[in-house]
């Protein structure tokens, strides 16, 4: 069975691991150690402080086959980016340029750096062993950030944000920092991405261009890759898209990736999700959920086949099933349709 649930101490040497396969582009790991234990550290104080307003809250979870142990796969929630750091994106617009006199009219498209997401809540750090990418277990490992979203919705943002990886090769090498680096920064796109996974972004503050951008006068192959995805990105934005996420013209300042947004309580799932009463008992129920107990401090978050009744409020699962969330009869859940 393959369950999620929070981060521990113990996982450090698997998160490390995904850190190193994960490759380019995945700022939010960085193969760093003490900031790795750091995360993990921010993400248990997270799961255990009570909140009323989202703040600087980390919520880091690993998806366990729990027959052997292993973690397979990882995601994680920003509760409100941007409040200990400056959260950085280029805000597409156009500048106008117009002569009556002459009947000339021209738009130019600008990138312009912003903060405008400050204290959205994001989602970021998704990442599923190749191994373990079939039976719906990548859909599973995202959808399930929704329901946490719909059990506990006064940890998060009232915008949901999620930045795409744009477009690099093998290398790392990014078309559009490629640009920035030879004109501004002098740095090239591994050492630009460590240094924001690790938290260091006043380079950015420094060297970033203070004026508007005309894209126009970006390399070819940078305006190119403007607003594009990474290939083994593109089913991640599908996802994202059915539940109503959508770009809003804004993109990352390092590949010029896009960022998809949608408010919270419109996302889909989470407008879709339930909570019930659960019953333990057996059925011949084949309804495929995602179901989770409402108890931070316990969290576990598991796909089985559970029948419910919507009249009377309750949701049967399994024993075994129930045990491998730690609850029993009469335990509030709250559940999801995994394939919606």
């Amino acid at each position: 069975m393959l369950k999620v649930r929070p981060i521990a101490e113990r996982d450090y040497p698997a998160l490390l691991q995904i850190a190193e396969d994960s490759g380019h582009g995945f700022t939010s790991l960085p193969i760093d150690e003490t900031l790795l234990k750091s995360k993990i550290q921010r993400s248990l104080r997270s799961f255990a402080r009570q909140v009323e307003v989202p703040g600087d809250e980390l919520y880091l979870m690993v998806l366990e086959d729990t027959g052997s142990g292993d973690v397979v796969g990882t995601c994680a929630i920003e509760a409100a980016v941007g409040i200990e750091d400056a959260f950085y994106h280029y805000r597409l617009g156009k500048d106008v340029h117009v002569s009556p006199q002459l009947g000339i009219r021209r738009e130019v498209s600008t990138l312009t750096l912003c903060n405008d997401y400050t204290g959205a809540a994001e989602l970021c750090t998704l990442y599923l062993k190749p191994d373990w990418r079939k039976d719906d277990n990548g859909r599973f490992l995202s959808m399930c950030r929704f329901l946490l979203m719909a059990a506990h919705p006064q940890r998060f943002g009232d915008k949901v944000i999620a930045e795409m990886r744009g477009v690099s090769d093998g290398d790392g090498s990014s078309p559009f920092w490629q640009w920035l680096e030879r004109h501004f920064f002098g740095i090239d796109f591994p050492t630009a991405d460590y240094l924001t996974g690790i938290g260091d972004k006043v380079f950015v503050a420094e060297l970033m261009p203070r004026h508007p951008i005309y894209v126009n006068l970006l390399s070819p192959e940078a305006q190119a890759v403007v607003g594009e995805v990474h290939d083994n990105t593109r089913p991640a934005l599908r996802l994202l898209e059915n539940q109503g996420f959508r770009c809003q013209g804004y993109v990352d300042i390092f590949d010029a990736g896009p960022t998809v947004e949608c408010q919270r309580d419109q996302i889909k799932a989470v407008r879709e999700s339930a909570s019930y009463t659960l019953k333990v008992s057996e059925h011949t129920s084949d309804a495929n959920l995602i179901v989770c107990g409402s108890e931070l401090a316990q969290l576990s978050i598991i796909k089985a086949n559970a029948h419910i009744d919507a009249e009377a409020g309750e949701l049967t699962l399994k024993p075994a099933d129930a045990k491998a969330l730690g609850l029993t009869n009469g335990a509030k859940v709250w559940a999801l349709g995994l394939n919606r």
